[in-house]
This record gives C-alpha cells, sequence and structure tokens, in this order.
C-alpha cells in the first residue's frame, strides 16, 4: 500500500513538474512577441521624431536665408 501511494505521488509530482515548463515555452513566445512589437513601435516614434526635427531644421533654415535677404 505504501508503494502504491509513494508511486502515485511522484507519478503526480512529475506531471506537475511538467507543466510550468510547458507554460514557460509558451511565455518565452510571448515575450519575444512583445519585445518584437515594441521595437517597432519604438522604431516607429522614432522616425516620426527624427521627421519632425528635419521639419524644423527645413522652417529654420527658410527663416534664416529670408532674414538674410532683408538684411543683404
Amino acid at each position: 500500500m505504501k508503494r502504491i501511494a509513494a508511486f502515485l505521488l511522484l507519478a503526480a509530482l512529475s506531471v506537475m513538474c511538467s507543466m510550468p515548463v510547458q507554460g514557460q515555452q509558451t511565455s518565452t513566445a510571448e515575450n519575444m512577441h512583445r519585445a518584437r512589437q515594441g521595437a517597432k513601435r519604438q522604431q516607429k516614434v522614432s522616425k516620426k521624431l527624427a521627421k519632425k526635427q528635419r521639419k524644423a531644421m527645413k522652417k529654420s533654415q527658410k527663416a534664416q536665408q529670408k532674414a538674410y535677404r532683408h538684411t543683404g
């Protein structure tokens, strides 16, 4: 009787230990997906900011040229 109880306990523990491994694999895949999404979002924000900066520089250069024409 004790041997059967020990065997059942061992079987239950092995099943319980195998379950988190599967959960971690799913979690890892999920984390990779979220990381890719975050990188994509960051790249989009970075491009948008660079575009804004280029636009501001162009506007500033135009203003400088206009001011130079007025004084020169």
